[in-house]
Order: structure tokens, then C-alpha cells, then sequence
């Protein structure tokens, strides 16, 4: 039952990321590991949703309108990437803005220059993620072939994922990204589907679980929480005001009041929570081994004593880093700002910049900034202070560090946790 998520496949587990080799070979002393979300179009996109953390990277780092990746960063980013793991497999993530945008011959361009740097032994694949307006049967023929895994963003039934996923002129996309997914089922495209959960669908778990599972016929769901501080697009994650930082259960500290933490759109903790419960009876009672949620899946590893799957829920982080169009890293896609701009890759090999000291204190810091009040958790080891961009938020003792999701995310532990332990024991006696 538990694997890997689409987004997240290549996280390999909660360790630092220099693992030392177990077996009794003295070369490599270390193994390197890390997974690279490339954009070729940075930020562009052609759909305009209002809670995108995404598009106000056109202005934050001056992108030109029409920006892409060229010929010869592509090139560079492929070879650089291979070069610098040492895993038998290597996944490659498209992502943006749309990275559709960047047209078939673009990737195309993708699998040869891949084929052409792909040492002996080693499997190369590929994800894309992408709101599927632009898919159509050439595209789909393309991904087929060459055994692309489509992450499709959908947020629900028609009237909740219109709310915010609409095109540049206002108009509806979800029966554009619906014809995107006939297509992918007719020509046999492995797809997955994204939800983002905002303040708005968290209200209807049922209903957008029920949606995904039995409409759209996914069965990998990754449910993401929509949580984006009220100045996020200016300033970085961790170099908030701390004066305007608010206390758990505050007034402040909730989506809706004018001077809130959070943006209008971002989700309610206390719902989240709700959310949580409501879709994992949901799944436990009918589709357990039948349907994936990232988050459930995670879950059960973790209670098993097994590393965390995705990125968010592991006691270290800083594996998974994002490339922008022109060749600049950063230290994760939700960190592209200045100050955690690592390098570029037309100055500086990928290797140099993903394990460097700077990025090994990044990943580490998600651990060992960690507020008291998250140590004493019975949670800690399932949560281990969710994502650091959400730690907006003080304990109730004033500690800052605290996870905005957290009253939710113990709301959900503390109901799932003796299911979760039931579903593991089975597990470990199967194996």
C-alpha cells in the first residue's frame, strides 16, 4: 500500500543529505541525493489563480514577460543534474508557472539531451506538473511514449475548484482541465491529481474526495494545504516581523480578520483538521490499498518507523531544491526569493551548490529550529513541525517557530493515530 508520492518521488528519506554507505564498499565514502523541481518558464502561466504562491515571481526577481529556459541552460541543467547523484535512478519535475507553455519541441529537446547523458545503468524519468489546459492528443501521445507520470491540478467538483482556478480573463478552467483528463485516460498517460485546499473546498472534504476518487478515477491524490503569509509576496519565509507574529488560537492567527497572519484564501488550521478526519474515514472504510493520499501514506511509514515520503512531514529537509528558467537554485520552490537564492548553474555546478554548508544548515534547520512546545509533542514524530514557510505562528507560551497548521494537524494525529497503528501492525505482519 504505502508509496511514493508524484511530486515527492525522488525524496528518499528523512536523512541528512549526505548519506554514508551501509555496506562494506569504501567507494563512495557518501551518496548523493537530491531531487530538482525545473521551471523552464519561471513563473509564466496562463491560467491566473488567485492563491498561485507562484506568480508573483515575475516581479519579486524581475522576470521578463516571455521568459524560458534556453537551449543552452537545458542542456546544462540535464548534464549538471545526472552529474551530481550518484542513485541508479534519477527523476526529472517539470513544473512553473505551466511548464507547458515551453511547447512539445521543447521536451522533446528533454528526452534527447537526456538519452545523450544518461550514463550506463542508470534509468532516467520524468514528471509534469501542470494545470492541463494546454493538453491535447499530440501531447498525450508524446507523454505516453516516453512514460511521462502527469500531475493534474484540480481542487474538486466544478462550482469549488472554479472559485479560484480561472483563466487570465476570469473564465472558468474546470472544464478544460476535465478534457485534459479524458485525453490522458484515452491514450493511457499515468496522471495523479493535486488539489490545493483553500478556505473555501476544506469546507466539502466528502465532496472533493468523493469527486476525485469517483469522477476523475484518481487514485493518487496529494492534497495540498493553501497556507501563504499576508506579505508572502515580498518577503522570504523566516524573515518575518516578529512583532506581527501571532499566538496559536488568536483571532490573528485565522484567515478572515484584516490584520490575520495569512492570507483571505489561505485554509483554516481548526478545518484543515477537520478535513483531515473527514477524508481519512472516508478512505480508511472504502478505498485502503486502493487509493493513495499522500499524506495518509506518509502517515502509515512514519507509524511503521519508516522514513517520511514527502518533504513536508520529514525531520530534515533541503533535498528538494528548485531551478529556475535561467539557471539560478534555490533552496526549495517554496523559498525562491533572493535570500535563499543558492547560485547559478552557468557559474557553478549543481553538486557544489545542493551540498554546500549553506544548504546543509538550511535542511537541517527544520529540525533543530524547532519550538518546545513541538519536542513535547506526542505527534513530533509524524509531523515534525510540517513545512518551515508555515511556521508563522507562536506557541501558547509566546516560543515563535510554531506550525500555522498545527491546531489542525493534532486535531487529525490524535484521531487517526490508533487506526494508524492498527494499519501498521497488519503491515508488519505481512512482511
Amino acid at each position: 500500500m504505502v508509496q511514493y508520492s508524484m511530486k515527492q518521488s525522488t525524496y528518499m528519506d528523512a536523512a541528512p543529505l549526505l548519506s554514508a554507505e551501509k555496506d562494506l564498499n569504501p567507494h563512495p565514502a557518501y551518496v548523493r541525493r537530491f531531487h530538482a523541481m525545473a521551471k523552464p518558464t519561471g513563473s509564466r502561466c496562463n491560467i491566473d489563480c488567485q492563491y498561485c504562491f507562484y506568480l508573483h515571481k515575475k516581479d519579486l526577481l524581475g522576470q521578463p514577460q516571455q521568459s524560458h529556459m534556453s537551449d543552452e541552460t537545458l542542456s546544462l541543467f540535464i548534464q549538471n543534474y545526472i552529474d551530481s547523484q550518484d542513485g541508479d535512478e534519477i527523476i526529472f519535475s517539470w513544473q512553473g508557472g505551466e511548464p507547458t507553455l515551453m511547447g512539445l519541441d521543447f521536451f522533446k529537446k528533454v528526452i534527447q539531451l537526456q538519452q545523450r547523458y544518461c550514463p550506463l545503468g542508470v534509468t532516467i524519468k520524468n514528471d509534469l506538473q501542470t494545470n492541463g489546459v494546454l493538453l491535447n492528443k499530440e501531447w498525450a501521445i508524446f507523454l505516453k511514449q516516453h512514460d511521462f507520470l502527469v500531475g493534474l491540478s484540480i481542487d474538486g467538483p466544478q462550482e469549488l475548484h472554479d472559485m479560484y482556478r480561472v483563466t487570465r480573463s476570469g473564465k472558468p478552467t474546470f472544464v478544460l482541465v476535465m478534457a485534459a483528463a479524458r485525453i490522458l485516460k484515452k491514450y493511457g498517460v499515468q496522471f495523479n491529481a493535486l488539489a490545493v485546499i483553500n478556505r473555501k473546498n476544506v469546507l466539502y472534504p466528502k465532496e472533493v474526495y468523493r469527486f476525485l476518487t469517483q469522477e476523475l478515477g484518481a487514485t493518487y491524490i496529494q492534497f495540498t494545504p493553501c497556507v501563504e503569509g499576508n506579505n508572502f509576496t515580498q518577503t522570504a519565509p523566516q524573515f518575518w516581523n516578529e512583532q506581527m507574529i501571532p499566538i496559536i488560537g488568536s483571532e490573528l492567527s485565522k484567515p478572515g480578520h484584516p490584520m490575520s497572519v495569512v492570507t483571505s484564501w489561505s485554509v483554516d488550521p481548526d478545518d484543515w483538521g477537520r478535513f483531515l478526519i473527514s477524508v481519512f474515514d472516508e478512505w480508511v472504510n472504502n478505498d485502503l490499498g486502493r487509493v493513495l493520499v499522500n499524506l495518509f501514506e506518509t502517515a502509515v511509514a512514519q507509524t511503521m518507523g519508516l522514513p517520511a515520503q514527502i518533504c513536508v512531514m520529514a525531520e530534515f529537509c533541503g533535498k528538494g531544491i528548485a531551478v529556475e528558467h535561467d539557471g539560478k537554485v534555490y533552496s526549495c520552490d517554496h523559498y525562491v526569493y533572493p535570500e535563499y537564492e543558492l547560485g547559478n548553474i552557468h557559474q557553478s555546478s549543481l553538486n557544489n551548490l545542493v551540498f554546500s554548508t549553506r544548504q546543509e544548515t538550511f535542511g537541517m534547520a527544520k529540525r533543530d529550529s524547532l519550538p518546545n512546545y513541538c519536542k513535547s509533542c506526542p505527534h513530533l514524530n509524524l509531523c515534525w513541525g510540517e513545512c518551515p514557510k508555515n511556521r508563522l505562528i507562536r506557541t501558547p507560551d509566546g516560543e515563535l517557530g510554531l506550525n500555522y497548521l498545527c491546531s489542525g494537524l493534532s486535531q487529525f494525529f490524535e484521531h487517526a493515530k490508533p487506526i494508524l497503528n492498527g494499519i501498521a501492525a497488519i503491515l508488519e505482519r505481512k512482511e
